[in-house]
């Protein structure tokens, strides 16, 4: 056995003097900061995209599609106005449309233009008084309720009101379909 302690074959282990202990335990804790930075760096993105649909507010708006007298009774038309979400970079995508029918002479009903099934834009057809989904064959009444297809909601129903002679609906985001 060698005396000398820093020889390769020497099995004694020198004891550490104190600037090595404060070196490796500087090291250490650098390293534990730095990963954990990185961590959190990382990671804030993912719980922020998981939370935000239960934070965030969906916008709504009152907007304007008509005066009153512009809409006759008993008919089911097409109105179109600017989304309650859009962004300044939108540009034609922030518009949008619903289906609006006067039930008599104060009272309106607003449906979505999407099915409830998988998004894609209804059609009213007034021969039939019934809504026609032409991407997977969603039918609805005239109510909204579902008649046949795959849908199984009805169509998203707006808020409708009559302000200063115009007709108004309290607009939200296109409706997020499930499956």
């Amino acid at each position: 056995m060698h005396d000398n302690p820093s020889h390769p074959d020497s099995h004694e282990k020198r004891p550490e003097t104190p600037e090595e202990i404060s070196r490796r335990r500087f090291f250490r804790d650098l390293s534990l900061a730095v990963g954990g930075c990185a961590a959190l760096g990382m990671g804030a993105p993912v719980v922020g995209f998981i939370l935000s649909p239960l934070l965030r507010k969906e916008p709504r708006a009152w907007r304007t599609v008509g005066k009153l007298d512009d809409f006759k009774i008993g008919d089911t038309v097409d109105v179109r106005y600017e989304d309650a979400s859009p962004e300044t970079w939108s540009g034609v995508t922030a518009h949008t449309a619903a289906w609006l029918r006067r039930e008599s002479k104060d009272t309106f009903i607003a449906f979505s233009i999407n099915c409830t099934h998988l998004g894609c834009p209804v059609r009213w057809l007034p021969q039939a008084r019934l809504f026609m989904c032409p991407c997977h064959g969603g039918v609805f009444y005239e109510n909204g309720d579902v008649a046949a297809g795959p849908p199984e909601r009805p169509l998203v129903r707006y808020p409708v009101r009559i302000e200063n002679g115009e007709v108004q609906i309290e607009t939200e985001p296109i409706p997020i379909v499930t499956i």
